[in-house]
């Protein structure tokens, strides 16, 4: 067993607890390291670090963000080797992701430091020709951030760097699940030069979760919060920030759709859609669940589906490996759920015992119908769904007949008929011939419905963690 423990970072200073839990690899069930469980004390000692660091930072130059977050990047690019290996120890990623997770956050530093000096006030003609007003933009101040496990680097990144840049200081609260992972963002962005208390990271087991997050989230310095993660937790998360008069920003489940329409490229499609589906096992908030495709080509599509998944997800291949057994299990258990009402397994035998029992191959479901629990429920694996329509309007109201609405994709070489639908689905993204995950620094991201509400990246991200300020006088 390693003797190393993950440490929480308190004021720039490690901070070192008695109590600690196992952090164990979903690939070999083995114990990586361990990490400190955080108490209220150790989340009040975060949040004043936050706050008295607060008073200098929100009167910080942009161009001392800008070169923080420039060296930031050149610096996630010096450890990529570093960073990778940790999301492997910790959530068995292939060095694929974990690449796509280090680029992707690369950007985002790159993108915000240019941005970081667009965020301004402005200067309102008055009802009173003799007065005048200023409209100011002021950071809110301490921010509570959360981010999962899955796409450890990019969503634990923005849940910070967005407030930081905005002249906030945040206290994250790291996953369990990769707390090594979300150390090493505070571990560059120390190295990148970001002074002392500006960022406070805190870890705790599932047992004291709710307390201490309740605690935090309660605390008068806590001005706003961020959380990305599944909408059960969410609505939690939103009921406490309601509760304590808290604006948030959630970005949680999704049930994504592809729409695969009669003129789509149908190498393109089912290319797309495997990879939307089964990129990271499934284990992605924006992964293809869903894939409504045309009657008229439902037979064709269903080859070279067939065909392509046996290309890229060889059955001599390793099976995927999910975070965990239940996981797998449930993926399972909806693929049974499925099958038992008349649904018809395209490929894959979900009954074959694999090497571990957190390992299991992508499967396609046809003739999926909505009294099957695969047909509304998130699965977050690698299970994904085929339905048949013949209509715009029937492909729209089985897209959007679900609680969320993160992203979606549709395929087909008509833009008009893209358009037309893409206007018609309840989702923050439209992809047009491309899978449903997609995420760039420089666009918006973000849900509708179950799916959270507003918005990180870009300079939409920014102006979430600054409020206005209205300010007149006589002349």
């Amino acid at each position: 067993m390693s003797a190393y423990t993950v440490p929480f970072v308190i004021n720039g200073e490690e901070r070192h607890v008695k109590d600690t839990f196992e952090v164990k690899s979903p690939d070999t069930g083995k114990v990586v390291h361990r990490c400190g469980i955080a108490t209220e004390a150790d989340a009040s000692a975060a949040i004043e670090a936050a706050a008295i660091a607060g008073r200098t930072w929100r009167d910080s130059r942009p161009s001392e963000r800008r070169d923080i977050f420039l060296k930031a990047a050149e610096i996630m690019e010096r450890r990529r080797d570093e960073l990778a290996e940790y999301m492997k120890d910790e959530i068995a990623a292939p060095r694929g992701w974990a690449d796509f997770n280090i680029n992707l956050v690369i950007q985002m530093y790159k993108d915000v430091a240019g941005r970081v000096t667009t965020l301004e006030g402005t200067s309102p003609a008055c009802a009173d020709v003799n007065s005048t007003a200023l409209v100011l933009k002021e950071p809110y101040g301490v921010a509570f951030a959360m981010a999962p496990w899955n796409a450890p680097y990019i969503l634990g990144t923005r849940a910070i760097l967005f407030p930081i840049a905005a002249g906030c200081t945040v206290v994250m609260k790291g996953t369990e699940t990769a707390p090594r992972v979300q150390r090493a963002i505070v571990s560059v962005l120390t190295e990148a030069g970001l002074p002392k208390g500006v960022l406070n990271y805190i870890v705790t087991d599932p047992a004291h979760a709710p307390s201490v997050t309740e605690f935090i989230i309660a605390h008068p310095e806590i001005k706003k919060i961020n959380f990305t993660g599944s909408t059960m937790v969410g609505r939690i998360i939103g009921k406490l920030a309601g509760q304590y008069l808290k604006p948030v920003v959630l970005e949680l489940g999704g049930k994504a759709p592809a729409i695969v329409w009669e003129d789509a490229d149908l190498d393109v499609a089912a290319t797309q859609c495997i990879a939307g589906a089964f990129f990271f096992s499934g284990q992605i908030c924006m992964a293809t669940e869903k894939i409504i495709v045309h009657k008229k080509i439902s037979k064709a599509f269903e080859a070279k589906l067939t065909e392509k998944v046996e290309q890229m997800h060889p059955p001599q291949g390793d099976a995927l490996v999910l975070i965990n057994q239940q996981a797998a299990e449930k993926n399972k258990r909806l693929v049974k759920d499925a099958i038992s009402k008349g649904a018809s397994l395209l490929n894959g035998d979900i009954e074959t015992e694999q090497s571990t029992k957190t390992r299991m191959r992508p499967v396609f479901v046809s003739k999926v119908t909505p009294e099957m629990d695969i047909y509304k429920q998130e699965s977050f694996g690698p299970s994904a769904s085929l339905i048949e329509v013949e209509t715009e309007e029937e492909a729209l109201r089985v897209a959007n007949d679900t609680e969320y609405g993160l992203t979606s994709s549709i395929f087909t070489e008509n833009l008009r008929t893209a358009l037309r639908l893409a206007k018609g689905i309840e989702t923050g993204a439209v992809h047009i011939n491309s899978m449903t995950i997609h995420d760039e620094a420089g666009l918006p991201h973000g849900g509708a419905k179950s799916s959270g509400y507003g918005r990180f990246n870009a300079l939409t991200g920014l102006e979430e963690w600054v409020r206005s300020k209205t300010i007149t006088w006589k002349n």
